[in-house]
Protein backbone atom coordinates (compact mmCIF):
# COMPACT_ATOMS: atom_id res chain seq x y z
CA UNK A 1 0.00 0.00 0.00
CA UNK A 2 1.05 3.67 -0.50
CA UNK A 3 0.49 5.81 2.96
CA UNK A 4 1.07 9.93 2.63
CA UNK A 5 2.41 11.55 5.37
CA UNK A 6 1.17 15.60 5.29
CA UNK A 7 4.01 17.14 7.65
CA UNK A 8 6.88 19.52 7.39
CA UNK A 9 8.29 17.11 10.10
CA UNK A 10 8.73 13.84 9.33
CA UNK A 11 11.54 13.30 11.67
CA UNK A 12 8.74 13.39 14.57
CA UNK A 13 8.95 10.78 16.70
CA UNK A 14 5.47 9.44 16.06
CA UNK A 15 5.61 9.82 12.43
CA UNK A 16 9.34 8.67 12.25
CA UNK A 17 9.06 5.12 14.20
CA UNK A 18 5.46 4.58 12.35
CA UNK A 19 6.76 4.90 8.62
CA UNK A 20 9.88 2.55 10.11
CA UNK A 21 6.98 -0.02 10.85
CA UNK A 22 5.01 0.87 7.62
CA UNK A 23 8.06 0.85 4.72
CA UNK A 24 9.04 -3.18 5.24
CA UNK A 25 5.77 -3.77 3.01
CA UNK A 26 4.50 -0.40 2.03
CA UNK A 27 5.64 2.44 0.54
CA UNK A 28 5.66 5.91 2.57
CA UNK A 29 5.35 9.11 0.92
CA UNK A 30 6.30 12.47 2.93
CA UNK A 31 4.10 15.31 1.25
CA UNK A 32 5.38 18.76 2.81
CA UNK A 33 2.57 21.10 2.88
CA UNK A 34 4.76 24.12 1.58
CA UNK A 35 6.11 22.72 -1.53
CA UNK A 36 3.98 20.06 -2.33
CA UNK A 37 2.05 20.52 -5.50
CA UNK A 38 -2.21 20.81 -4.88
CA UNK A 39 -2.52 17.17 -6.07
CA UNK A 40 -0.03 15.21 -6.11
CA UNK A 41 0.22 12.18 -8.19
CA UNK A 42 -0.08 9.35 -7.72
CA UNK A 43 -2.82 9.43 -5.36
CA UNK A 44 -1.81 7.42 -1.80
CA UNK A 45 -4.32 4.91 -0.32
CA UNK A 46 -4.65 6.73 2.76
CA UNK A 47 -2.64 10.15 4.11
CA UNK A 48 -2.30 11.36 7.62
CA UNK A 49 -2.82 14.80 7.92
CA UNK A 50 -0.02 16.27 10.74
CA UNK A 51 -0.53 19.67 9.98
CA UNK A 52 -2.62 22.32 10.59
CA UNK A 53 -1.18 25.16 8.48
CA UNK A 54 -4.15 26.96 6.13
CA UNK A 55 -1.27 25.05 3.06
CA UNK A 56 -1.83 21.80 4.79
CA UNK A 57 -5.73 22.08 5.18
CA UNK A 58 -5.79 23.50 1.18
CA UNK A 59 -3.65 20.27 0.41
CA UNK A 60 -5.66 17.67 2.66
CA UNK A 61 -9.01 19.44 1.04
CA UNK A 62 -7.53 19.02 -2.66
CA UNK A 63 -6.79 15.39 -1.66
CA UNK A 64 -10.38 14.57 -1.07
CA UNK A 65 -12.09 16.07 -3.57
CA UNK A 66 -10.09 13.52 -5.44
CA UNK A 67 -11.84 11.46 -3.12
CA UNK A 68 -8.45 10.10 -1.53
CA UNK A 69 -8.94 9.06 2.38
CA UNK A 70 -7.49 11.34 4.97
CA UNK A 71 -7.07 11.51 8.72
CA UNK A 72 -7.99 13.44 9.99
CA UNK A 73 -10.09 14.80 7.51
CA UNK A 74 -9.74 18.92 6.80
CA UNK A 75 -12.95 19.64 7.88
CA UNK A 76 -12.06 18.15 11.02
CA UNK A 77 -9.00 19.66 11.81
CA UNK A 78 -10.06 23.21 10.87
CA UNK A 79 -12.76 22.73 13.22
CA UNK A 80 -10.59 21.95 16.27
CA UNK A 81 -8.32 24.96 15.60
CA UNK A 82 -11.43 27.03 15.95
CA UNK A 83 -12.05 26.84 19.88
CA UNK A 84 -15.72 28.60 19.20
CA UNK A 85 -16.81 25.93 17.11
CA UNK A 86 -14.96 23.30 18.87
CA UNK A 87 -16.77 24.52 22.14
CA UNK A 88 -20.34 24.99 20.37
CA UNK A 89 -20.35 22.10 18.82
CA UNK A 90 -19.26 19.83 22.47
CA UNK A 91 -22.21 21.38 23.86
CA UNK A 92 -25.09 21.22 21.64
CA UNK A 93 -23.61 17.36 22.10
CA UNK A 94 -23.78 17.23 25.71
CA UNK A 95 -20.12 16.93 26.48
CA UNK A 96 -18.54 18.33 29.99
CA UNK A 97 -16.75 21.35 27.94
CA UNK A 98 -16.00 24.24 29.41
CA UNK A 99 -19.02 27.29 28.74
CA UNK A 100 -17.08 29.64 26.56
CA UNK A 101 -17.90 33.09 25.45
CA UNK A 102 -16.24 34.82 22.50
CA UNK A 103 -14.56 38.52 21.96
CA UNK A 104 -13.37 39.97 18.73
CA UNK A 105 -10.07 41.03 20.22
CA UNK A 106 -8.52 41.12 23.93
CA UNK A 107 -8.80 45.40 23.62
CA UNK A 108 -12.76 44.51 23.29
CA UNK A 109 -12.88 42.25 25.94
CA UNK A 110 -10.88 44.67 28.29
CA UNK A 111 -13.48 47.62 26.88
CA UNK A 112 -16.47 45.75 28.23
CA UNK A 113 -17.66 44.70 32.13
CA UNK A 114 -15.04 43.65 34.53
CA UNK A 115 -14.34 40.21 34.65
CA UNK A 116 -16.20 38.54 37.79
CA UNK A 117 -13.45 35.99 39.61
CA UNK A 118 -10.56 34.11 37.63
CA UNK A 119 -10.73 33.28 34.16
CA UNK A 120 -8.88 31.51 31.69
CA UNK A 121 -8.05 33.43 28.39
CA UNK A 122 -7.50 31.54 25.31
CA UNK A 123 -6.55 32.47 21.61
CA UNK A 124 -9.20 31.42 19.55
CA UNK A 125 -7.49 30.17 16.98
CA UNK A 126 -5.54 27.13 18.27
CA UNK A 127 -2.17 27.18 17.10
CA UNK A 128 1.98 27.15 18.43
CA UNK A 129 2.87 29.81 20.58
CA UNK A 130 -0.81 31.22 21.60
CA UNK A 131 -2.10 32.89 24.32
CA UNK A 132 -3.38 30.86 27.20
CA UNK A 133 -3.16 32.59 30.48
CA UNK A 134 -5.31 32.85 34.00
CA UNK A 135 -6.66 36.47 34.83
CA UNK A 136 -7.52 37.21 37.80
CA UNK A 137 -7.33 41.10 37.64
CA UNK A 138 -7.50 44.06 36.07
CA UNK A 139 -3.87 44.70 36.31
CA UNK A 140 -3.45 41.22 34.40
CA UNK A 141 -5.76 41.88 32.05
CA UNK A 142 -4.01 45.17 31.00
CA UNK A 143 -0.87 43.33 30.39
CA UNK A 144 -2.42 40.66 28.19
CA UNK A 145 -3.84 43.24 25.89
CA UNK A 146 -0.58 45.21 26.01
CA UNK A 147 1.34 41.96 24.26
CA UNK A 148 -1.31 40.71 22.05
CA UNK A 149 -4.20 43.55 21.29
CA UNK A 150 -5.83 42.42 18.40
CA UNK A 151 -6.30 38.77 19.38
CA UNK A 152 -9.15 36.95 18.69
CA UNK A 153 -9.79 35.56 22.22
CA UNK A 154 -12.49 32.62 24.28
CA UNK A 155 -12.71 33.36 27.72
CA UNK A 156 -13.79 30.47 30.08
CA UNK A 157 -14.46 30.83 33.88
CA UNK A 158 -11.65 29.04 36.05
CA UNK A 159 -12.90 25.94 37.35
CA UNK A 160 -11.05 24.65 40.63
CA UNK A 161 -9.13 21.35 39.61
CA UNK A 162 -6.10 19.86 41.50
CA UNK A 163 -3.79 21.43 39.02
CA UNK A 164 -3.21 18.71 37.00
CA UNK A 165 -4.42 18.70 33.10
CA UNK A 166 -5.53 14.83 32.22
CA UNK A 167 -4.03 14.01 28.83
CA UNK A 168 -6.33 11.84 27.15
CA UNK A 169 -5.01 9.99 23.35
CA UNK A 170 -6.99 8.16 21.18
CA UNK A 171 -5.77 6.46 17.79
CA UNK A 172 -8.45 4.69 16.19
CA UNK A 173 -9.78 2.43 19.15
CA UNK A 174 -6.81 2.51 21.29
CA UNK A 175 -6.53 5.14 24.20
CA UNK A 176 -3.41 6.24 26.08
CA UNK A 177 -3.15 8.59 29.04
CA UNK A 178 -0.64 10.81 30.75
CA UNK A 179 -0.87 13.13 33.44
CA UNK A 180 0.76 17.00 33.19
CA UNK A 181 0.76 20.10 35.16
CA UNK A 182 -1.24 22.43 34.03
CA UNK A 183 -0.19 25.43 31.78
CA UNK A 184 -1.49 27.75 33.88
CA UNK A 185 0.82 26.41 37.08
CA UNK A 186 3.14 28.84 38.42
CA UNK A 187 6.08 26.62 38.29
CA UNK A 188 5.45 25.54 35.00
CA UNK A 189 4.13 22.07 32.83
CA UNK A 190 6.81 19.71 33.01
CA UNK A 191 7.14 16.57 31.93
CA UNK A 192 4.22 14.33 30.93
CA UNK A 193 3.49 11.03 33.88
CA UNK A 194 2.15 8.19 32.17
CA UNK A 195 -0.90 6.90 33.51
CA UNK A 196 -2.59 3.37 33.37
CA UNK A 197 -6.20 3.39 31.82
CA UNK A 198 -7.63 1.74 34.69
CA UNK A 199 -6.37 4.54 37.23
CA UNK A 200 -8.66 7.19 35.36
CA UNK A 201 -11.93 7.87 36.74
CA UNK A 202 -14.66 5.62 35.58
CA UNK A 203 -16.12 6.95 32.13
CA UNK A 204 -13.81 8.91 31.18
CA UNK A 205 -12.46 6.33 28.52
CA UNK A 206 -16.20 6.09 26.78
CA UNK A 207 -15.67 9.59 26.77
CA UNK A 208 -13.05 9.91 24.75
CA UNK A 209 -14.45 7.77 22.40
CA UNK A 210 -17.87 9.80 22.53
CA UNK A 211 -15.45 13.10 21.76
CA UNK A 212 -14.08 11.13 18.49
CA UNK A 213 -17.58 10.60 17.47
CA UNK A 214 -19.05 13.95 17.96
CA UNK A 215 -15.54 15.34 16.27
CA UNK A 216 -15.41 12.70 13.30
CA UNK A 217 -11.92 12.42 14.63
CA UNK A 218 -9.74 9.42 14.66
CA UNK A 219 -6.46 10.63 16.03
CA UNK A 220 -6.97 13.27 18.59
CA UNK A 221 -5.95 14.72 22.54
CA UNK A 222 -8.61 15.38 24.71
CA UNK A 223 -7.16 17.64 27.69
CA UNK A 224 -9.81 17.06 30.93
CA UNK A 225 -9.98 18.44 34.57
CA UNK A 226 -11.06 17.11 37.47
CA UNK A 227 -13.54 19.00 39.23
CA UNK A 228 -13.98 16.90 42.17
CA UNK A 229 -14.93 13.22 42.51
CA UNK A 230 -13.85 12.35 39.06
CA UNK A 231 -16.20 14.82 37.49
CA UNK A 232 -14.42 15.80 34.19
CA UNK A 233 -14.30 18.93 31.96
CA UNK A 234 -13.14 19.16 28.89
CA UNK A 235 -11.25 22.12 28.07
CA UNK A 236 -9.39 21.32 24.86
CA UNK A 237 -9.58 19.24 21.76
CA UNK A 238 -6.64 18.68 19.31
CA UNK A 239 -6.34 16.93 15.93
CA UNK A 240 -3.88 14.85 15.51
CA UNK A 241 -1.51 15.61 18.24
CA UNK A 242 2.29 14.18 18.66
CA UNK A 243 1.14 11.22 21.38
CA UNK A 244 4.79 11.73 22.52
CA UNK A 245 6.06 8.75 24.74
CA UNK A 246 3.33 6.48 24.78
CA UNK A 247 4.49 3.11 24.46
CA UNK A 248 2.45 1.12 21.41
CA UNK A 249 1.36 4.46 19.92
CA UNK A 250 3.46 4.57 16.51
CA UNK A 251 2.19 0.80 16.24
CA UNK A 252 -1.51 2.23 16.87
CA UNK A 253 -1.04 4.31 14.29
CA UNK A 254 0.36 2.14 11.19
CA UNK A 255 -2.40 -0.07 12.50
CA UNK A 256 -4.93 2.53 11.68
CA UNK A 257 -3.42 3.41 8.49
CA UNK A 258 -3.86 0.25 7.07
CA UNK A 259 -7.23 -0.66 8.45
CA UNK A 260 -8.58 2.77 6.95
CA UNK A 261 -6.69 1.99 3.90
CA UNK A 262 -8.18 -1.10 3.12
Amino acid sequence: MRIGLITSEPGHPLLSLTAALLTPGHHVDVLDPRTSPPVPEPLADIYLLKARTPHALALARGLEQRRARVINSAAATALCQDRTSMAALALRAGLPFAATRTFATLARLASGPPLSGPVVVKSRHSRRHDVVARVESPSQLRDLVAAHPDEPVVVQDFAPNDGWDYKLWAIGDRLFAGLRRSELSPGGRGPARALRLHDLPPGWPALVHRVGEVFSLDVYGVDIIDRGHGAPLIVDINAFPGVRGQSGASAALAALALSRAE
